[in-house]
């Protein structure tokens, strides 16, 4: 065990004290964090340049319905529509931004408006163009069927339901969830364990293949054995992503609470109401000042303790479980060139798993979400996308028990192959011969 734990330090001290890790484990939340805010500042930069639309309307019907905006502006002109596109392309410097042809009665042909420019025309124009037509022309077809007060009967119907989601511990006592904030929860726990599984089961494999290339590898052979050699890199490389995974924890904390007081006080309600509208989180007020007060008091009915404790033990069965088998593949070639034809089968369950979480969202207690939270080469992405939805405790330890099981098997087969595969040089293996070298 003394021989181990040396193995451990060394690979623990030499990829901590990297350049490229302390930049990647203190920036990353930085830049997480910047993906966040900067967009949403960005998006409330008003564009000062004002787009001048012409129209060509041979209805004559719309001259009140296209309004006038801090962005667009509408010109009604009475000229041919072919006259008025000519005259713009023979000019060097454009007078509109684009022209609308209302052809005919959008109640009767709806596809009779068509917007031209000499470049493509954004969304947000489209969508602003449409949206008023569209409301004008519902309201002529409301007021042909010559109803008393039937405008307003239909928008008195329409409602904007939004279902408050309450869940009870065993002990009767009531805390407020959110169905959105779980899933984001779940799915970020789960792509975290993804890329640590795979960044971090590349790092074990390269090591192997480094050091066999150039013969280090004989020389600790003659001190330790080849299992505790690889037991010692895997266990080492472990305690490297848990030290990020840590130092990411604290410093989204830390960020989370600067940027909470920093930008608190002055919460937009209408960018709060536009999140609400993309389904990122639920049962925001529209009134008062405690928006961030009600976010706090969504994150408190989720078990936050359970789901770190169980995504670091699901984080070392899952990275010990292909760890193992990505040394043993380093130990059988001899460049990193050569591990291709071995390390897709071993990144491929890893991706099915991230596209199994995506659908087992959507369907927790299913039985896709089920079974592959009980494949232990699935079970630690999965399993992650159903803890904040309340999994079973039954469910939990079994699908820990047959990961823990899984995860002696592999390392035990990995520990054959390494042995032998350590000191090979000069032949390219096959998967014949991994067979073989298992048996030996």
């Amino acid at each position: 065990m003394s021989k181990i734990a040396l193995i451990i330090r060394r690979e623990y001290t030499t990829r901590v004290m990297k350049k490229s890790f302390l930049l990647l484990t203190f920036l990353t939340p930085l830049l997480f964090a910047g993906m966040i805010v900067v967009p949403l500042w960005l998006s409330n930069i008003k564009d000062n340049v004002v787009k001048h639309i012409v129209v060509v309307d041979r209805t004559h019907l719309y001259n009140s319905v296209l309004k006038n905006n801090e962005t667009y502006n509408f010109d009604f002109v009475d000229k041919p529509f072919e006259k008025v596109k000519t005259e713009n392309l023979k000019k060097d410097e454009k007078d509109f931004t684009a022209l609308l042809l209302i052809s005919d009665d959008l109640s009767r042909n709806p596809k009779a408006a068509t917007l031209y420019s000499d470049k493509q025309v954004n969304l947000e124009l489209k969508t602003y163009i449409a949206g008023l037509l569209n409301k004008y022309v519902e309201q002529q077809k409301l007021s042909a069927y010559n109803i008393p007060h039937l405008k307003e009967m239909v928008d008195n119907s329409r409602t904007d339901i939004d279902i408050e989601t309450i869940k009870w511990s065993d002990n009767g006592q009531d805390k407020e969830g959110s169905s959105e904030l779980a899933l984001a929860i779940g799915m970020i726990s789960a792509f975290v364990i993804y890329m640590f599984i795979i960044i971090y089961g590349a790092q074990v494999m390269s090591g192997v293949v480094q050091e066999k290339t150039n013969r280090i590898v004989e020389v600790m052979i003659s001190s330790v054995k080849p299992f505790q050699l690889m037991m010692g890199k895997i266990i080492g490389i472990a305690l490297v992503g848990l030290t990020q995974f840590a130092l990411w924890v604290i410093l989204t904390f830390v960020i989370a609470f600067v940027a909470g007081k920093i930008i608190g006080s002055g919460v937009d309600i209408s960018t709060l109401q536009q999140v609400n509208q993309l389904g990122m989180q639920t049962a925001v007020p529209t009134s008062g000042g405690n928006q961030l007060q009600q976010i706090f008091n969504l994150l408190h009915g989720f078990n936050f303790m359970e789901i770190i404790s169980l995504f670091v033990v699901y984080f070392l069965g899952g990275y010990l479980l292909y760890a193992s088998l990505f040394a043993a593949v380093g130990s059988a070639v001899d460049s990193e060139t050569d591990t291709q034809q071995f390390s897709l089968p071993l990144t491929l369950p890893i991706i099915f798993a991230i596209y199994a979480a995506i659908y087992s969202a959507q369907n927790p207690d299913g039985p896709l979400a089920f079974w592959c939270s009980m494949i232990p080469f699935t079970s630690p992405i999965v399993m992650m996308v159903r803890l904040p939805f309340d999994v079973p405790i039954w469910q939990i330890l079994l699908s820990l028990i047959i990961l823990m099981l899984s995860f002696i098997a592999t390392t035990w087969m990995a520990g054959k192959i390494y042995r032998t595969g350590i000191l090979m040089y000069g032949k390219k293996a096959s998967w014949k011969e991994l067979l073989k070298w298992l048996r030996y």
